[in-house]
Parts: C-alpha cells; sequence; structure tokens
C-alpha cells in the first residue's frame, strides 16, 4: 500500500503505478487527479506520460487545444505517438491506437471528449486531472445529471490527491479511499473506504481523528507538507 507521497515527483511516480494496475485489472475509463489549485499540467503530464511510451503510435494523447498541443510537440520533442488538440482537424482515433490520453480536458470540451470516447469504444481511456465537472458550464439539472449517468460517472479514480485543512483524502489503485491527518509534522492514515468520503462522512472521519469541528475556525498550525507543496507550486506560478 503506497503511502502519502513526500513529493510532487513521488505522486507522479505512484500515478503511473496505479494506472497501469488499473489497465491491468481491465479498467478502461480512468482518472488521475492531483487537486493542486496552482498545479502546471504540462510538465506533470511530461513526466506521466513516458510510463505508456511503450506503445508508441498505438498512444494518442490530447490536449483541449491547438496550442497547448503545439507546444507539448515543441518541447518534448519527436515523439512516436500522436499529439492534437481535441478540436483539431487530424484530431481523429487511428484503427490501430490502443490508449487515449487527455490532458486537463474541462467541460467546454467535455462533448467532444464524450465523442472522441465513444470512438474509442472499449479501447482505455485516461484522462489527467478532468475539470469536465464545472457546474456552471454543465449546470445542476436535468442536463448536467444525464450529462454525469451516461459518462463522467463512468470514469474509475485510479488516482487522487487531494490536500485539506491539516489533512488529505488519497486513493492509489487498488487500495481503497484513505483519509491522512496531520500529526506534528507527518500525516497519518485515519481512514480508508471503498467510496470518496465527501460532505458529513468526511467531517466525521475528520472529528474522530482530531477532535475538532472541520466548521469551527481553528488557532493556526505549523504549515504542513501538502501545505507547503502548495505553497511551493504557488510560488512556481508567480
Amino acid at each position: 500500500m503506497p503511502n502519502l507521497p513526500q513529493t510532487l515527483e513521488e505522486a507522479v511516480e505512484q500515478a503511473k503505478v496505479a494506472t497501469k494496475a488499473a489497465l491491468d485489472a481491465g479498467y478502461t475509463r480512468l482518472q488521475v487527479e492531483l487537486l493542486f489549485p496552482e498545479l502546471k499540467m504540462m510538465p506533470i503530464a511530461q513526466q506521466f506520460i513516458p510510463a505508456f511510451e511503450d506503445l508508441g503510435s498505438q498512444l494518442r494523447v490530447y490536449f483541449p487545444d491547438a496550442g497547448a498541443a503545439a507546444l507539448a510537440r515543441r518541447d518534448w520533442g519527436e515523439k512516436p505517438y500522436a499529439i492534437r488538440g481535441i478540436r483539431d482537424l487530424n484530431s481523429e482515433i487511428q484503427p490501430d491506437e490502443q490508449l487515449i490520453l487527455f490532458v486537463e480536458p474541462s467541460s467546454v470540451e467535455v462533448q467532444e471528449v464524450e465523442q472522441l470516447c465513444q470512438v474509442a469504444m472499449d479501447r482505455p481511456v485516461v484522462v489527467l486531472n478532468p475539470r469536465m465537472e464545472d457546474i456552471v458550464t454543465i449546470g445542476i439539472g436535468l442536463a448536467g445529471r444525464r450529462l454525469r449517468e451516461r459518462f463522467l460517472n463512468l470514469f474509475e479514480s485510479c488516482y487522487y490527491l487531494q490536500p485539506l485543512e491539516k489533512a488529505a483524502i488519497f486513493r492509489a489503485y487498488p487500495s481503497g479511499w484513505q483519509v491522512w491527518v496531520e500529526k506534528d509534522s507527518d500525516y497519518e492514515l485515519v481512514s480508508e473506504t471503498p467510496q470518496k468520503p465527501v460532505g458529513e462522512a468526511l467531517d466525521q472521519i475528520l472529528m474522530a481523528a482530531t477532535g475538532e469541528n472541520p466548521d469551527e475556525a481553528q488557532p493556526p498550525r505549523k504549515k504542513g507538507l501538502l501545505a507547503s507543496m502548495q505553497a511551493f507550486l504557488r510560488a512556481l506560478s508567480q
């Protein structure tokens, strides 16, 4: 069972292992989420994709737009696989391509992503840091619910890391959903469940572990590891 990563590079390495394990287990719709607000996905994708480069031309990589795809082609050098924008004229999935990877698709591209996934049929699709569930774009009514039921809910989260205030939600397939809580200068595993803990269930886990009500203001404490990582990413993005 992997531990909470100590660095961003370790998180990406864990994500590679978890994704490969889920693919080997037969999953065909997977998502990897590193939920740091300041995170820039181009270098993360560059570290993540080599895990699948042995597929050569059987791998296809999509970016949200043609500009990001062109930037990746320029910075990454010659690659045996196609790197395209989702709406590029030559963005069609080819018959011999066996793994499709989307980098940070948003709710703006969700219709095109769904159509490409339909073309992929039973071929595996991996989405890296998807932002396809933006409520402002897809709505909270019937249309949004149908989109979730028809498409978004098909994706299994094989790797997930979300820092919280003095805690973190973590999942690395095949392990369950874990909650880690800051203890002194480290983090301690306090819960593991089959389903992602959200809302009241998450609050109860945190209260049981810390004795603190997450809805009440708490006195400031020394920055934990993940908070420090977020500060580092924020500094890089400035």
